[in-house]
């Protein structure tokens, strides 16, 4: 009795390999990760937020929210996680509105403290009584506040930080205009040139220039001349961007074109300081 020994032929076909599983330890897809620029423009954004709510350090917020709100917009574009980015550009749109509505008002109140600080104009007439050692202070509100009360030549406008003194008015000066300097030309026809000297006194706590203040001719009409409208240089002119320190003065002339058929019946409108109230003062 004989056996067979032949073995059964193997499969010859390809060996499949197992499945492959992850890798151990193996990094999530970059998508799945917040890119780094999406972390720097989020805090960027909630610390020009935060900034930009504090008074004292409203400019430090202004420059970090613009960097938040484009570093939001360079992470949205870029691979990983988008929601940093999202919030750093709605944090910068936010706190730049909250910027703007601290300064309005830190703006707004300084304006109101200026104001409700000012203790006003005040006008003191040149005493009549010769023998008389001081000058009778009137207030604003009797003489020099209207055109039909002006106060008299001479008399001492006096705002917070500035004295104001029209020492004198000089009709009909077109030929003493046109001689004080060559670039002066004739004023057109039916006007005439006139000549304000002023006296200018600072009187606040550290130094000013006279160019603070203004003097103006308003015509019987309404109508305010100033310099920009005259623009000539008078002789001996009043040095309006001298700087002056506490009880310094400055004199000098001003030079306006007003119609000349009604020179004398205006009158000049003083104002001694930006938030001073206008007193109108005689021209004759």
């Amino acid at each position: 009795m004989s056996f067979d020994t032949t073995q059964p032929p193997s499969p010859t076909g390809p060996a499949v390999p197992p499945p492959a599983g992850p890798p151990v330890n193996a990094a999530p897809p970059a998508t799945t990760r917040v890119h780094p620029l999406g972390w720097v423009a989020l805090g960027a954004a909630v610390l020009g937020f935060i900034f930009a709510c504090i008074p004292g350090a409203l400019f430090v917020g202004w420059i970090l929210l613009p960097v938040g709100f484009v570093l939001g917009i360079v992470a949205i574009v870029l691979k990983g996680k988008k929601w940093p980015g999202i919030v750093a550009l709605v944090l910068s749109i936010v706190g730049t509105i909250v910027g703007f509505v601290v300064f309005f008002s830190l703006a707004a109140a300084a304006v109101s403290d200026a104001i409700g600080d000012s203790t006003g104009t005040s006008v003191t007439a040149p005493s009549e009584d010769a023998a008389a050692d001081e000058a009778v202070e009137e207030p604003a509100a009797e003489t020099g506040a209207s055109r039909d009360n002006p106060a008299p030549l001479g008399s001492v406008i006096s705002g917070d930080e500035w004295d104001v003194t029209v020492n004198s008015v000089t009709l009909g000066a077109t030929d003493q205009v046109l001689a004080a300097n060559m670039v002066n030309q004739s004023p057109e026809a039916g006007y005439e040139y006139i000549l304000i000297n002023v006296t200018a006194t600072y009187t606040g706590a550290d130094k000013g220039m006279p160019a603070l203040t203004s003097v103006n001719y308003v015509t019987p009409d309404g109508v305010t001349i100033d310099g920009l409208d005259s623009f000539a240089v008078a002789p001996e002119p009043l040095d309006t961007l001298s700087e002056l320190y506490t009880g310094a003065s400055a004199t000098g002339n001003i030079a306006l074109a007003v119609p000349s058929a009604t020179a004398d019946a205006g009158v000049l409108v003083v104002t001694p300081g930006i938030l001073a109230d206008d007193v109108f003062v005689a021209v004759k």
